[in-house]
């Protein structure tokens, strides 16, 4: 048995893909990655404590000061001392990102109790063989993998094309098994030279973001959040139960339900990114359109924290999507997106009579409010090109059954055949 998914992102100059496996290990390896996991913990939390202290986010710096006594209180080896500095400090880091957008949020200092542990390409060695070396309190072990018996299975393409190269990874313990997250990455490939040219022609996917949908295209999909919005409900309801009660094992099902609900959500997300892009591709997009994410939290106060990250995950996922399919991703303003008519431009609060509604005081256009969002959020991206005095071509948004460009109305599809 082997389980996979894939978490990517676009860092820098870098694809990167995340290929998760099963190792398979013996009692005694299992005995050695559980106390090498505890040491790590703690090790993390020695680093968080230092740095919380003295007010030092920085990997290096941070390094520096919790080097020494990490190695003097735990029996970590000296690249997994260094790791826990790094991983303490991106926690630290988080803490201070959040502090400077919200001065009235309480953060306190980060404490590590999940069961993942990092690994780096000096900590592990992959082989050709489809086995793994890993680094423990006291020796390597080496294990083989979980690995589809298809040469051509999904983990495959990373583990046997030189391109790629091996990164950051975890190993974490879930439901008393361990899964491997093998990080990956290769240099981003070159934009096109028609994509490279801002100002020539162009057909843009609007993408609004919500609530009650979390995703809404100008070309008329939808994603709905009422699920999402259920599960998570359900989650709190039973999170603050278990936190009114206290117990260590009520804190321990905390962490797992936590686990649980991440995995659902980057799954549901997963899909709702492919959807995204299946419209791009199939309507021929160079770009896809979002609204700037700094402004959702000003549009969702009641459950800002998890649509926020909700929204960040979609377009991450998105985002490397579509760079691997020569797609640009780009923002805009959400200002009045859901207020402006997008046939004759009319903006005013009366236009979103209710939640889903929107009915133009001006023109009489009716629609519903997210599909109105969605192209408005792409015609801002069009408009923008055509305010370019380097100018080429036009650019024109994509619809469910055609094309609109500005102050030249729709254009259908034609039909085939």
């Amino acid at each position: 048995m082997y389980v996979y998914y894939q978490l990517l992102s676009v860092a820098g100059d870098y694809l990167r893909r995340t290929a998760i496996t099963r190792p398979i290990l013996t009692p005694e390896q299992r005995r050695a990655l559980d106390e090498t996991l505890d040491e790590w913990q703690y090790a993390c939390n020695i680093s968080t404590r230092i740095g919380w202290t003295v007010g030092e986010t920085r990997k290096t710096q941070l390094q520096q000061l919790a080097y020494d006594e990490i190695r003097e209180q735990t029996r970590l080896g000296s690249q997994h001392a260094i790791l826990a500095t790094h991983k303490a400090a991106a926690a630290l880091s988080g803490i201070e990102e959040i502090d400077d957008l919200d001065e009235n949020y309480k953060t306190s200092r980060p404490t590590f109790t999940s069961d993942t542990l990092v690994y780096d390409a000096r900590s592990m060695t992959l082989f050709s063989d489809g086995s793994v070396s890993l680094a423990t309190l006291t020796d390597r072990i080496r294990c083989n993998l979980a690995l589809p018996d298809d040469e051509t299975g999904y983990q495959r393409q990373y583990l046997e094309d030189d391109e790629w190269e091996l990164t950051e990874s975890t190993i974490s313990k879930r439901d008393g098994d361990w899964y491997l997250h093998l990080g990956f990455r290769k240099p981003k490939p070159e934009p096109t030279t028609e994509r490279q040219d801002d100002t020539g022609d162009r057909t843009v996917l609007g993408v609004d973001l919500g609530i009650v949908n979390i995703a809404t295209t100008s070309t008329a999909y939808f994603a709905s959040g009422g699920e999402l919005r259920h599960r998570h409900r359900q989650f709190e309801r039973i999170r603050s139960s278990l936190q009114e009660a206290g117990t260590q094992s009520a804190h321990r099902t905390i962490q797992r339900m936590s686990g649980r609900e991440s995995r659902y959500v980057r799954e549901m997300l997963h899909h709702v990114a492919n959807d995204i892009l299946e419209e791009a591709v199939t309507h021929d997009c160079d770009y896809i359109a979002f609204e700037n994410l700094k402004h959702i939290r000003e549009r969702a106060p009641p459950v800002k924290e998890f649509h926020q990250w909700a929204h960040r995950q979609l377009v991450d996922l998105v985002e490397y999507k579509a760079t691997a399919a020569g797609i640009r991703i780009e923002f805009v303003s959400p200002e009045n997106t859901s207020r402006q008519c997008p046939e004759c431009g009319y903006t005013s609060e009366k236009n979103r009579i209710r939640q889903a509604a929107f009915e133009c005081r001006e023109c009489g256009t009716t629609a519903n409010a997210d599909y109105v969002g969605a192209k408005n959020v792409g015609l801002r991206f069009v408009r923008r090109g055509l305010q370019s005095s380097r100018r080429t071509g036009d650019g024109q948004l994509a619809l469910k059954s055609g094309t609109v460009r500005p102050n030249q109305g729709f254009v259908p599809t034609p039909l085939s055949g």
